[in-house]
C-alpha cells in the first residue's frame, strides 16, 4: 500500500508520519518541493502532477490554510488551499480509485445552541475559514471518490505552538490572565487524530462502506477558561514557578477578532465510535500527557 501524506510538518501531519509509517510505503510532503514532488496546496497544477506521479492508494491531507483571522482578508488563498485543492485531490483520487482522507472543522457550523453537533446537522459557517473548509468538504463529496472526512476541533500538539504553551508563557510574567469562558469545545490531541486515522485506514480497506463524514474529538467539554485553569493548576502542582494568581473569565464579546468564532464547538462522536469500534479518551488525559512532555515532568 502506498500513502501520500500532505502537510507533514503541521501538528497533525507530524503525528501522522509516525502512525502511518507501519501501514505501507509512505511519501510525506510539506509545502516545499522535494524530488520533483510538491505538497504546496496553493499550486494546484503541481499538486495534481504530484498525485499522478506518486499514484497512491491513500491520499491523507493534513495540509490546510488555518489562519482563521487572516482568512477574512486572504479569501482567495484560503479558498484555493482549503477548497480548490480539495477538489483536485478528490478528482485525482477518483481517477486512481484511491481513498482521500481529509480533515475539516467544527467551524462549518454556526456555533449556536448547546447540543453537540451531529454529522447531519445543518452547516452555516460564521467566518471565511469555515466557509473555505466547507467548500472543500462539498468538493470531495461531489467527486464520488472514496473518502473519509474527519471534522475536529481545538487541535493541539506538543510540537509547535498551542494554547497551553501560550498560557504557560503568559503565566510566568503576568499575575492576572483573562480567558474566554463562553466558547465550549474539547481540546483534541494531534496524536489522537493520527492514531484514529491509522485505525480507520486499516478498516476501510476491508469495509469500504464505512466511507463518509465523521466527527473526531476527545471526550468531554470545557471552555477556554477551564482549559487554561487546568493547564495552570497542573503546572503549579508540578513545581512550575508562575506569577499568575487570577484567571478571569471573559465573554467572546470582550475580545473582538477579525473573524467571528462559534460559541458551541461540541462535536457528537457516536458515529465514529460505533462504526470503528473505538474509545475516545477524555480531553484531560491528552492535555496532561502533552503538558508532561512540554514541562519534562
Amino acid at each position: 500500500m502506498k500513502i501520500l501524506l500532505l502537510g507533514k510538518s503541521g501538528q497533525v501531519g507530524w503525528e501522522l508520519q509516525r502512525s502511518l509509517a507501519p501501514l505501507g510505503d509512505l511519501v510525506a510532503l510539506d509545502r516545499h518541493s522535494a524530488n520533483g514532488l510538491s505538497g504546496d496546496l496553493s499550486d494546484l497544477e503541481a499538486l495534481r502532477a504530484t498525485i499522478r506521479r506518486v499514484k497512491p492508494d491513500f491520499i491523507v491531507n493534513a495540509a490546510a490554510y488555518t489562519a482563521v483571522d487572516k482568512a477574512e482578508a486572504e479569501t482567495e488563498l484560503a479558498d484555493r488551499v482549503n477548497g480548490q485543492a480539495s477538489q483536485v485531490m478528490a478528482e485525482e483520487a477518483s481517477a486512481l480509485g484511491a481513498w482521500l482522507i481529509h480533515y475539516s472543522t467544527d467551524y462549518v457550523f454556526d456555533g449556536k445552541g448547546l447540543a453537540p453537533w451531529l454529522e447531519t446537522a445543518a452547516v452555516s459557517p460564521v467566518n471565511h475559514y469555515g466557509a473555505s473548509k466547507l467548500a472543500g468538504e462539498r468538493a470531495i463529496i461531489a467527486s464520488k471518490c472514496k473518502y473519509l472526512i474527519f471534522r475536529t476541533s481545538w487541535v493541539y500538539g506538543s510540537r509547535g505552538n498551542n494554547f497551553a504553551k501560550t498560557m504557560l508563557r503568559l503565566a510566568k510574567d503576568r499575575e492576572t490572565l483573562s480567558v474566554i469562558a463562553d466558547q465550549i469545545g474539547a481540546p483534541t490531541g494531534a496524536d489522537l487524530i493520527a492514531d484514529v486515522t491509522a485505525l480507520a485506514i486499516r478498516q476501510v480497506q476491508h469495509q469500504p462502506e464505512l466511507a463518509g463524514v465523521y466527527h473526531l474529538a476527545a471526550a468531554g467539554e470545557v471552555s477556554w477558561h477551564g482549559y487554561a485553569t487546568h493547564v495552570i493548576d497542573f503546572a503549579k502542582a508540578n513545581g512550575e514557578e508562575l506569577a499568575v494568581t487570577v484567571i478571569n473569565p471573559i465573554d467572546t464579546s470582550a475580545y473582538p477578532t477579525p473573524a467571528r468564532r462559534p460559541l458551541n464547538s461540541r462535536l457528537d462522536t457516536q458515529k465514529l465510535r460505533n462504526n470503528f469500534s473505538l474509545h475516545l479518551p477524555d480531553w484531560q488525559s491528552g492535555v496532561t500527557r502533552m503538558l508532561r512532555e512540554v514541562l519534562n515532568k
